[in-house]
């Protein structure tokens, strides 16, 4: 990442995991990431990162809340001016002693809240970061989509399935109003990858998966945070509306 001054970047869901891999890819590329999670231990996790040297700030807040993600995304173009790049990583996905809640038993309170972090998070942030991308010509969207809606969904539920198959949809509208700004968006659907969020599901159920998997492994941070930086990057001004599947060959559309 070569620019005259650093990029601004935005990363939901950055306190651990997945997210917080993305994270520190894109500062160790030279980006001023802003690291976003519903939990205290994202400050901690930026002052972590801060100590390596690399330039990262904390914002604590839920991305369901729509007040939240219109300050947060104003506070940063204040203070550090329009983003750059924007990844929405944040996502839950409840289980019941460790395996997905069947439809017949989810109440729709839970259908709500996973809608509303999932993709509604997504949608809300998008909707008040990219008008600055397309004003200044250049703007990088990732949204974090899933296995889940690429093939069937072993371990996930319903409401986590279809919430991220809406943000493909989602991503590929968003992608068809902006790219004439030079702004591109994306979806990388990642397989199962080490986690906090995998990890409930358990020890066999990872067994069971390598067993299916072409490369013979499950994915590690590191391999969503490489992809996410390739389609962050100017190289990849071509691709836009696309979903990258990343599982290993798990599922080849």
């Amino acid at each position: 990442m070569s620019t005259a001054s650093p990029r601004i970047a935005l990363v939901t869901g950055a306190a651990r995991g997945i997210g917080l891999g993305i994270a520190e890819r894109l500062a160790r590329d030279g980006a001023h990431v802003v690291i976003t999670d519903v939990i205290p231990e994202v400050e901690a996790s930026a002052k972590a990162l801060s100590a390596k040297g690399h330039s990262v700030t904390a914002i604590i807040g839920d991305v369901a809340d729509e007040a939240w993600c219109v300050e947060t995304v104003a506070r940063v173009q204040r203070e550090l001016g329009a983003l750059d790049i924007l990844v929405n990583n944040a996502g839950i996905s409840p289980k019941k002693d460790g395996r997905k809640i069947l439809i017949r038993d989810t109440d729709l309170d839970s259908w709500n809240k996973v809608f509303a972090v999932n993709i509604t998070g997504a949608f809300l942030l998008c909707r008040e970061a990219t008008p600055a991308m397309q004003e200044k010509g250049w703007g990088r969207v990732v949204n974090i989509s899933s296995q889940s809606a690429r093939t069937r969904a072993d371990i996930a539920g319903s409401a986590y399935a279809a919430s991220k198959s809406a943000m493909i949809g989602f991503s590929r509208v968003l992608a068809s109003e902006v790219g004439r700004s030079g702004v591109t968006v994306n979806c990388i659907a990642p397989g199962r990858i080490e986690s906090p969020m995998q990890a409930v599901a358990g020890a066999e159920a990872t067994r069971e998966y390598v067993s299916r998997i072409p490369v013979g492994r499950i994915g590690v941070a590191a391999d969503i945070a490489a992809t996410v930086a390739f389609l962050t990057s100017d190289e990849a001004g071509f691709i836009t509306g696309a979903t990258l599947d990343v599982t290993g060959g798990f599922f080849m559309g």
